[in-house]
């Protein structure tokens, strides 16, 4: 190739692993490209990362971070927090089952797996080692059930991938049920057994009686409609997914004001929260745009789909190899700029080999998950260690049989399409 894109790859790769920005380090890789290449007129560069960002699905993201950050501020979490409690309180290890359920349902509310696993590591973590639990297990757990949100709809990543693979984000916001469901009963399996063997909250457990019960769910049911009326409304055609997204501000700003928990101060920095996230999710998604359209005039995607369609002859094979590359990638790049980057080389081969768009889609972001997840520098492994005060060899040790559970689930998301497609076949039709 007499280009400059491995020189323009090597830069970026090498920026990633010093630590930089991921946007800087995208933006060095792809200015080296159009510098050395004189052929490529260098307003082409301004123009693909001004383009990157004029997209409409992406107008869901602030809207859906704003409502998530909305959500916290206005009391919302308490109430979905004291539902969970009710709910898995006859279950041992009660506080850890109460971690998992409430990263699945506040997964439908946030969005953000970062976000999740910050509030929980302030709210649940303390608690939890209180009643005993070690810091090690709490913050492990904490940072595991935070891969639920970016699954549950309306996840950030789904919008994302949506938007790069030309895939309906409606679809990707329901197929993100089924893998959402799957990890949640698997951690509370994982939660119930280790809790058992260790003592963990196992002494004789109240019964839910209706009362308490009826109290607490009636306390959650607004915030727990917000995910079905987000897919309900787009399944019926009322809004499309970015319009979504502006329904759940103004949902999660009537919870405000009937609950009167947010003050305005706290509206301001909600709403100063809303732009720094956006902004660097945008910046990202801006700066890789710039490097897959050199991708693209280079035609590495194609020649990698011909490399890999002429190599591997099982579609399951190479989603195996998708694995095994994607949670390499995850250890050391963040989730959305490997996904800006990969999905255009990765989604044409899965299409040729007849995979489901919608369940390579739910693979490539549970990949995505695990990686943050994983050492040496998995973003929620830090985030939270960060906040709990876990060092992080202990974190690594504690987090082997969630390691363990994570790849179980990933390998029947694998081979086992209907987890991702089950509910999509259900409300759109096979």
């Amino acid at each position: 190739m007499d280009s400059y894109i491995g020189l323009c790859a090597i830069i970026m790769l090498v920026l990633l692993f010093m630590k930089a920005p991921v946007f800087i380090a995208v933006l060095s890789g792809s200015v080296v490209y159009f510098v050395l290449t004189p052929s490529v007129p260098s307003q082409i560069f301004a123009q693909r990362i001004i383009s990157g960002v004029e997209s409409i699905p992406l107008l869901a993201v602030p809207f859906f971070v704003a409502a998530g950050v909305f959500m916290n501020y206005s009391g919302v979490t308490k109430r979905v927090m004291d539902f969970c409690s009710i709910v898995t309180r006859p279950l041992p290890g009660g506080l850890g089952q109460v971690n998992v359920l409430l990263s699945t349902l506040m997964g439908g509310l946030s969005g953000s797996n970062l976000a999740d696993a910050a509030m929980q590591s302030k709210m649940l973590v303390p608690e939890m080692e209180k009643k005993g639990y070690s810091k090690e297990f709490s913050s492990v757990l904490t940072a595991t059930s935070a891969m639920i949100t970016p699954l549950i709809p309306p996840g950030i990543a789904m919008i994302i991938y949506g938007s790069i693979a030309n895939v309906s984000i409606g679809k990707l916001f329901i197929a993100g049920i089924g893998p959402g469901l799957l990890l949640c009963v698997a951690l509370m399996i994982l939660v119930a057994i280790i809790s058992k063997k260790r003592g963990y909250e196992t002494e004789h457990r109240e019964k839910i009686t209706r009362e308490a019960f009826t109290k607490a769910f009636i306390g959650a049911i607004p915030p727990l409609c917000l995910p079905i009326i987000i897919i309900g409304g787009i399944r019926l055609g009322i809004f499309t997914p970015t319009e979504a997204g502006s329904v759940a501000i103004v949902y999660a700003l009537i919870l405000a004001i009937v609950y009167r928990e947010m003050t305005m101060k706290e509206f301001l920095m909600g709403l100063k929260e809303t732009v720094c996230t956006t902004a660097s999710i945008m910046l990202i998604v801006a700066a890789a745009s710039a490097f897959a359209w050199i991708l693209t005039r280079e035609r590495i995607p194609q020649q990698f789909t011909e490399f890999m369609v002429a190599n591997i002859s099982n579609k399951y094979v190479f989603l195996m190899i998708v694995n095994v590359f994607l949670i390499i990638v995850g250890m050391f790049i963040e989730g959305n700029a490997s996904m800006i980057v990969l999905v255009p080389l990765l989604a044409p081969v899965a299409n040729s080999f007849g995979i489901d768009p919608i369940q390579f889609a739910m693979v490539f972001i549970f990949n995505n998950a695990i990686g943050a997840l994983s050492p040496p520098m998995g973003t929620l492994m830090f985030v939270t260690c960060g906040i709990t005060g876990c060092k992080i060899n202990k974190f690594i040790r504690e987090a082997v049989p969630f390691y363990i559970l994570l790849l179980i689930c990933l390998l029947l998301l694998t081979f086992v399409p209907m987890f991702s497609t089950f509910f999509v076949n259900l409300l759109y039709g096979a």
